[in-house]
């Protein structure tokens, strides 16, 4: 895998989300893979439906070359590959996704039903579905607060511990240090309030980052548990971080409950970039660019008792 698919719309440029594309694929050393599709035009007449093509296409073109001139600007040495395809987009991206170590996407925060059902919606059904991290930029990262931070969502499932090794190298490749934070919802009966709670979620936490310092002792990793809704506190957390890592709920048909409340909420209340972690794959993955940044810092690969265990 060497590519970091970003997918360019044509109806809205998102400049922060393609800021943060060009500059992650060139801290990872990867290729910026440029992709616009056209959508098939099914409610006009066919003599307006040619036209309306052409006119979408012209529009794509033009996006396109924006986009292409805009990274040269910030990246020059970036290596990169445009693609204008004909499809529906999420089917176009979601083909392409399979060849990508992440995919970008802005975020036209639209509402719950036009990210649903609406024909342009991709946002739902690429972090619902893709199998590597998906990152959306609703709003830039805080690059002005210091120390740099990353946030992560931790609640001791599968889900979250492949959010917690993504977000581990990635503060890593950033230099900056990790919050991993484990909501605990307040509870309807006061009696189920209790100090002993609060110790067992903390044991918990402790649990799912324990390992990771010793195979990256160059991230800090601090530990949180708040009380409160996840989606309101997981945004509270991260409303001064580079971005917010969460794992991908759900493994239902239905494109929007794959995603679950939590990750769908953070995607329209999250001041910065939102990176959802689908569980299994991107781990192994992650390994194995783990050994090539070893590798470009002069350091062997690790052998398979090396490896940071699974937390």
């Amino acid at each position: 895998m060497s590519d970091l698919l970003y997918g360019v719309d044509p109806a809205e440029l998102s400049v922060p989300a393609l800021v943060w594309a060009a500059d992650e694929a060139a801290r990872r050393r990867l290729r910026l893979r440029l992709v616009v599709a056209v959508p098939p035009v099914h409610d006009r007449l066919r003599y307006d439906a040619l036209a309306h093509r052409s006119a979408l296409r012209i529009r794509a073109e033009s996006a396109l070359s924006d986009v292409r001139e805009l990274v040269r600007r910030l990246h020059a040495e970036l290596r990169t590959a445009a693609e204008l395809v004909d499809g529906a987009p999420a089917t176009v991206l979601l083909a392409r996704a399979d060849e990508a170590d992440l995919v970008v996407l802005g975020s036209r925060r639209l509402g719950r039903a036009a990210e649903l059902l609406g024909e342009s919606s991709v946002v739902v059904p690429l972090t619902a579905r893709a199998p590597c991290p998906v990152v959306v930029v609703r709003a830039p990262e805080h690059t002005e607060a210091h120390p740099p931070t990353l946030v992560v969502g931790v609640d001791g499932s599968e889900r979250s511990r492949s959010a917690v090794a993504f977000a581990v190298r990635e503060a890593s490749l950033r230099e900056a240090r990790l919050r991993a934070v484990w909501v605990w919802p307040r509870p309807l009966l006061a009696h189920e309030d209790t100090e002993a709670g609060l110790s067992e979620r903390r044991r918990l936490l402790a649990e799912s980052v324990a390992g990771w310092t010793d195979h990256h002792p160059d991230v800090e990793i601090l530990r949180d548990v708040v009380r409160g809704h996840p989606v309101e506190q997981l945004a509270l957390a991260a409303r001064e971080s580079l971005a917010l890592v969460v794992g991908r709920t759900g493994r239902g048909g239905y494109t929007g409950m794959r995603l679950g409340s939590t990750v769908h909420g953070l995607l329209h209340h999250a001041d910065c970039p939102v990176i959802i972690v689908p569980s299994g794959t991107p781990q192994e993955r992650g390994d194995h660019d783990h050994d090539h940044d070893r590798e470009r810092a002069g350091r062997p690969p690790p052998t398979e008792t090396d490896r940071p265990p699974s937390p």
